[in-house]
């Protein structure tokens, strides 16, 4: 008898799939954690009276941690074991909550956000990298993944309705409390189900590398984000300048080293970096006009934030629908054309999104970006397992880390530019539809931004309310248009551009037996 020449893949158990479950409760969170806090602002503001330099910092240090700390806390991971990062980030995570939930001061607040940044940033690559060795048939790990990948998207939409139905009943420290009992049964549950894994050569751990990967990535993402909130200005510059540096710095000590940080080479391969680019992109559209979304249901539709929250719901719906036909084509059609067809469809989508007017419904808003999440979610489930599948199992943390750091720094990049394209339109728009009555600071604040207009409209005669708010309203939703054009170009250009870098691979197939 001929022995087979073929290997069956080992098919993942109920131990496996029970600690998927486990799995996607820290990455539900740390997705939640980036969003719950808008609902509570009002009320910590009341509390602990935060300067307006203090309030941006309480909002923005968790994701700047986050992003700045991925690559170290994927590659440490990959060297200390998978399995124990998981459970000291659980265990800094989890503290950190009690310290932001009983913050007495906004330098606490502060100094506990920076921390749930840092516990995020070990929770997020571990259980990734785990998947990918806990999952070893290649169809089981893409649904997998396609969970995981539901997880992540679901925690943001989730996040400010959970915080609102919070706030209607306990104070604001109770959004962060939540976290406290999830991670305390991922350390039950994790110790019992989840498997150690780590790199049986990884060589010595790089600190420099470690430092100059954070400071690249902070730099850079706090430049994109000054740029969102105050134009281009000579700091913004500075900062993306300074961080494009220091990362090129860093590039050029990976290449050089025996055992880097990151591996170069992972890039030579058309699969991870057509992922890698496929990714970042995705969360660029989506966040940039995610947050013009909200704005336009909040104040141009006269929606509060709550219900506001509520109908952007359904809009799960497409990605949990994308991720499912992004495991089912993946059988038939190279991984590619699934991409790049996901891309298109996320287009099409932006392309709807761009027709809805001052006066449309919440539903043509929704339709749209239905359409959008639809495509986003083939995208993003089957870049992420892409991008997994292409490292070496050992390599696996670093590159869920590359993963995630592209898809944080899309979606910054996304907020910044989007968002300055959509306020550049509505200053050049607004220059000429200022009501006459209105001078000075009033005119000047009216132009410069839509809350600006609003909050002008409030004081202002009868007489002049109305037409301003019209004229902002209409030169707000321009700028919307203007954006989700842009969104649509470069997801085309993107299909075409992964298409091209990935057009002959095909995905990987488990071997039946022969």
């Amino acid at each position: 008898m001929v022995a087979s020449m073929t290997t069956t893949a080992a098919k993942a158990g109920w131990k496996e799939w029970v600690g998927l479950a486990v799995l996607v409760l820290p990455v539900l969170l740390v997705s939640m954690d980036l969003s719950v806090l808008f609902f509570a602002l009002p009320l910590l503001s009341q509390d602990l009276t935060p300067t307006g330099s203090q309030l941006l910092w309480i909002v923005d240090i968790y994701g700047f941690f986050l992003a700045g700390l991925l690559i170290t806390m994927g590659s440490l991971g990959d060297r200390i074991g998978r399995k124990r990062l998981l459970m000291l980030g659980a265990l800094a995570f989890g503290g950190a909550s009690v310290l932001a939930a009983y913050s007495t001061s906004a330098e606490m607040l502060i100094a506990a956000r920076a921390l749930l940044g840092l516990g995020g940033a070990t929770l997020a690559p571990s259980t990734l990298s785990l998947l990918r060795n806990m999952f070893h048939d290649d169809a089981q790990r893409r649904t997998a993944i396609g969970v995981w990948t539901g997880a992540f998207s679901g925690g943001l939409a989730i996040g400010p309705i959970i915080a609102g139905a919070l706030l209607e009943f306990f104070w604001w420290g109770s959004v962060f409390l939540i976290n406290v009992p999830v991670m305390v049964l991922l350390l039950v549950l994790g110790a019992l189900l989840l498997p150690e894994y780590k790199d049986p050569n990884p060589g010595r751990f790089d600190l420099l590398s470690a430092l100059l990967s954070m400071v690249a990535v902070l730099s850079i993402i706090y430049g994109v984000k000054q740029i969102a909130e105050d134009g281009v200005t000579t700091t913004s510059l500075v900062a993306i300048g300074a961080g494009a540096l220091v990362g090129l710095v860093f590039v050029i000590r990976q290449i050089r080293m025996t055992h880097p940080l990151i591996d170069p080479s992972l890039f030579r391969r058309g699969a991870f970096t057509g992922s890698i680019v496929a990714n970042t992109m995705v969360t660029f559209a989506a966040a940039g006009l995610g947050m013009l979304a909200v704005q336009y249901l909040q104040v141009v539709l006269g929606i509060s934030p709550f219900r506001a929250a509520l109908w952007m719901l359904p809009t799960m719906l497409g990605t949990i629908v994308g991720v499912t036909l992004a495991s089912l084509l993946a059988k038939r059609i190279r991984p590619g054309y699934v991409i790049g067809l996901g891309l298109l469809i996320g287009a099409a989508g932006f392309a709807l999104v761009s027709q809805v007017q001052v006066g449309s419904s919440v539903v043509a808003l929704l339709t749209g970006y239905i359409v959008v999440t639809l495509g986003l979610g083939l995208v993003i489930a089957l870049a992420t397992d892409l991008i997994v599948a292409a490292a070496p199992p050992e390599r696996a943390g670093a590159a869920a880390a590359l993963s995630e750091t592209a898809s944080e720094f899309g979606g910054a990049l996304g907020i910044a530019t989007l968002g300055s394209v959509a306020i550049a339109v509505y200053r050049e728009r607004m220059s000429t539809r200022i009501p006459e009555q209105l001078t000075g600071e009033a005119a000047e604040a009216s132009g410069a931004t839509l809350g600006g207009a609003v909050a002008v409209a409030e004081q202002a005669p009868a007489g002049v309310k109305g037409p301003l708010l019209e004229n902002a309203f209409a030169s707000f939703t321009e700028g919307f248009h203007f954006a989700a054009y842009l969104s649509t170009g470069v997801l085309v250009l993107m299909a075409v551009l992964v298409v091209v870098l990935l057009r002959r691979m095909r995905m990987p197939q488990s071997a039946g037996p022969s």
